[in-house]
């Protein structure tokens, strides 16, 4: 059984920190793309971060860039997300999520999805 489980939300003040997990299991993951969306409530789920499989290249959305670094480990099955400078706009749940496309910013694209972790920034 495939299995993303992310790890690591919480309540943090704006300009705090926190690094997420996705740990995976069920399959390897090595060649896939693996991705961050977060969703809001009454809002669209939307892209956040991704990082290709051999780690050379990782894609950002505008809101977060400079702020929030993905990693990966493959040997441990984990994907990591170290969001900095934390601000209220990024209160949100956050999902990982597995792609095969080269596409890694369209949500329709990943093939397997954790349950998500909360995210909530008070100001």
């Amino acid at each position: 059984q495939v299995q993303l489980v992310e790890s690591g939300g919480g309540l943090v003040q704006a300009g705090g920190s926190l690094r997420l997990s996705c740990t995976t299991s069920g399959r390897t993951f090595s060649t896939y793309a693996m991705g961050w969306f977060r969703q809001a409530p009454g809002k669209e789920r939307e892209f956040v971060a991704a990082i290709r499989w051999s780690s050379t290249s990782t894609y950002y959305a505008d809101s977060v860039k400079g702020r929030f670094t993905i990693s990966r480990d493959n040997a441990e099955n984990t994907v990591y997300l170290l969001m900095n400078s934390l601000k209220p706009e990024d209160t949100a749940d956050y999902y990982c999520a597995a792609t095969r496309y080269l596409d890694v910013y369209t949500s329709n694209n990943y093939e397997y999805w954790g349950q998500g972790t909360q995210v909530t920034v008070s100001s």
